[in-house]
């Protein structure tokens, strides 16, 4: 299983615990939801660091990516307001993703250049 795909279980695992915590407070049976699904998240997580993933690339992608769809399924599922400043705040974030990730891909082509000058 590529990094990647382990790193969508962690945002899937860690959007759904944290809806279920919002959706415990009516309903405390899904206590057990949000306990799993952060457990599984940091599991995953931890699957993606050891398949080598930079941990700046691994956690800004999964930090970003659940609040993006924590806002939006909360505005959904819950009726919470989703203004023109939260929409904003999801492109900024989502922008913000996309540097990270940039910058990871440019970094790690400028460490195999000095290696190569260096053998």
């Amino acid at each position: 299983m590529t990094a990647w795909l382990l790193l969508v279980g962690a945002i899937l695992s860690e959007v759904s615990a944290t809806l279920s915590l919002r959706g415990a407070l009516d309903q405390p049976a899904l206590y057990g939801v949000v306990v799993l699904g952060y457990g599984l998240s940091f599991a995953f997580l931890a699957l993606v660091l050891r398949r080598g993933m930079p941990l700046g690339v691994a956690y800004g992608i999964w930090a970003a990516c659940g609040v993006v769809l924590t806002a939006i399924l909360s505005a959904l599922l819950f009726g919470e307001a989703f203004t023109l400043m939260k929409a904003s705040g999801v492109v900024l974030i989502a922008a913000g993703v996309a540097v990270v990730e940039i910058g990871s891909h440019r970094a790690r082509g400028a460490t195999l250049e000095r290696r190569a000058e260096g053998a």
